[in-house]
């Protein structure tokens, strides 16, 4: 399936239509019948796969299915899915629909839904949820076509999609002061133009699925579960190969959503760490309408709690962190589309303040009854909006850092996964695990080693200023407890420590960049030495003296070994 999704649909030239579509005079396009948009061999090849991931008669997949597609594309035509990211061309909206309906069903597979009922409950609904799985991935973006284009016919006069399927030429443009995913709260406006009477009879007799289903339209994936997930995982496949990505990535991506990490980590910091409504420096302050937290604060403490819980996939880079909360819908954007806003803290007492914030939707973390009061100050946002200043990690691939010796190339050691865990954590050494307590990580999908033959001891939930102190000894006692429970995975393509000729191989810089993104503390004794953390880590690490120097010209040896991880298709060399 995947082979048919790299036959990327090759978007036109500039002005040059697509082959499917025929311009007439004076720049309009002509409207086409679905049959026609969807009889390209790519398009059809999307349309077999569709139906043989459901378990429909094709006189049964043409009512359920085929119908709702072919309403779809009339309704989107030649409009492509986005301006100037994914599928940006003609046609792209549709392509994008019948992608993302393969995919979200290709995942639904995997599922037994709805879960917490009986085997004979879940056959029974499972067409129903198959079929609600579709509709959710075909309808998510639709509302676009309401609120970000601008469609009109040869005279002039507008063209909206609650018109019905266009009938005449028409020619489109980006509104210039479209609002940011204001297409999610749109899509209500079009659904029942692309689902029938009978279709809704239908899916409203199955509560969960009927609840699930109403929250993805309203574009709140965060209520919406396990089909949520679901479209959110889909797209993002659909994506990733339109841009050229590895669309597998995103088909093998933790079952749990982001969006729901994110959400449920932002919840506990401000339950548990984050200083709120202070009338002086804090964390965060809440007004009527609004929810503004520190920036970098934020990105930092919100990274160190989801590592810390084994959650992986998380930006070294504060910009990118932004770039994914708002991405997911969680900051709100600004005017001009970016989600840092630049604002002035003022409080009762006269103490004042700019900051650089992100903003958010009180109702995002509390319900009414738990919202806290609001800030008895005021946050004043300044008209002109600060660019986010860009965070550029230190490369984690392998290159030469300077003040540290680089080992020859030739010294090639070939990393193995043929050890286990229990054989690395006897490399390691009997460490004791930090005196921290943490709580268990929530499972990934990448490469994991056999299980242990001990369980890993319990764990529970301590808030980040109550962890040890950095030092040699607890980022040996934290090493020892992340494999040990799983938090880093070894020999894996991606991994941070590997095994090699009986020997723990770490990789550096990432491995001492991971200790100290979960650390906060690292970054302030680090700058007393005028050192990145990861610098200030792994010098204490070396002063263990506890690993393998090169013994070659120099008396002192060379600290870091260059070695090659060899996979299947393709090997990279790495420092460490």
């Amino acid at each position: 399936m995947l082979s048919l999704f790299q036959s990327k649909p090759v978007p036109p030239t500039a002005g040059t239509p697509p082959t499917s579509a025929i311009e007439t005079p004076k720049g309009l396009m002509r409207p086409e019948s679905a049959a026609s948009l969807l009889a390209t061999p790519r398009r059809q090849k999307l349309l077999e796969h569709i139906w043989q991931r459901t378990s429909l008669s094709r006189r049964q997949f043409a009512t359920l299915y085929l119908a709702p597609l072919e309403r779809y594309a009339e309704l989107v035509q030649q409009f492509p899915a986005s301006e100037s990211h994914h599928h940006a061309y003609p046609g792209g909206m549709l392509d994008h629909g019948l992608e993302i309906v393969a995919y979200a069903l290709k995942l639904r597979q995997s599922y037994l839904l709805p879960a917490g009922v009986t085997p004979e409950a879940q056959a029974a609904q499972a067409e129903a949820w198959t079929a609600g799985t579709a509709y959710a991935a075909l309808l998510h973006d639709i509302g676009k076509i309401a609120v970000d284009l601008h469609v009109e016919h040869a005279d002039g006069s507008a063209w909206h999609p609650w018109h019905g399927p266009l009938r005449k030429p028409y020619r489109f443009r980006y509104r210039k002061e479209r609002e940011y995913r204001l297409h999610s709260a749109a899509t209500g406006l079009l659904y029942v133009r692309l689902l029938d009477r009978d279709i809704f009879d239908w899916l409203s007799g199955y509560p969960d699925l009927w609840a699930a289903l109403l929250y993805v339209l309203a574009g709140q994936y965060e209520h919406a579960g396990t089909l949520g997930e679901l479209v959110v995982q889909a797209d993002q496949a659909s994506v990733a190969q339109e841009l050229g990505g590895d669309p597998s990535k995103a088909l093998a991506a933790p079952k749990h959503a982001l969006q729901r990490k994110l959400l449920d980590g932002l919840r506990y910091l401000l339950k548990e760490e984050f200083k709120l409504n202070q009338a002086g420096p804090a964390d965060g302050w809440l007004t009527q309408d609004a929810l503004w937290l520190v920036s970098k604060t934020v990105s930092d403490k919100l990274r160190a709690h989801l590592l810390s819980q084994g959650i992986d996939g998380i930006p070294a880079s504060n910009t990118a962190v932004f770039n994914v909360l708002q991405d997911h819908g969680i900051v709100q954007p600004t005017p001009d589309g970016k989600a840092i806003w630049k604002a002035a803290v003022t409080s009762d007492a006269g103490w004042s303040h700019a900051f650089t914030f992100l903003k958010l939707s009180p109702a995002m973390i509390w319900d009414t009854a738990n919202r806290p009061a609001p800030f008895a100050g005021r946050v004043q946002v300044e008209e002109e909006q600060a660019e986010p200043t860009p965070q550029v990690p230190a490369a984690a691939d392998g290159s030469r850092v300077e003040g540290i010796e680089a080992a020859p190339a030739s010294t090639v050691p070939v990393a193995s996964a043929a050890t286990g865990v229990a054989a690395l954590l006897d490399l390691l050494g009997d460490t004791a695990p930090p005196t921290a307590p943490e709580i268990p990580r929530c499972p990934v999908a990448e490469t994991e080693p056999a299980p242990l033959t001990v369980p890993p001891p319990q764990m529970s939930l301590a808030p980040a200023q109550d962890r040890a102190e950095p030092s040699r000894a607890h980022f040996m006692a934290w090493l020892h407890q992340s494999i040990q429970t799983r938090k880093l995975i070894i020999n894996d393509a991606k991994a941070l420590v590997h095994t090699v000729a009986g020997t723990a191989y770490l990789v550096s810089p990432g491995v001492f960049q991971r200790y100290a993104q979960e650390y906060l503390q690292v970054a302030a004794l680090a700058k007393q030495e005028k050192l990145e953390g990861w610098q200030w880590v792994q010098k204490r690490f070396e002063k263990l003296g506890q690993h393998r120097k090169q013994h070659r010209k120099q008396p002192s040896g060379l600290n870091i070994w260059t070695c090659e991880v060899t996979g299947p298709r393709k090997s990279r060399r790495l420092h460490g």
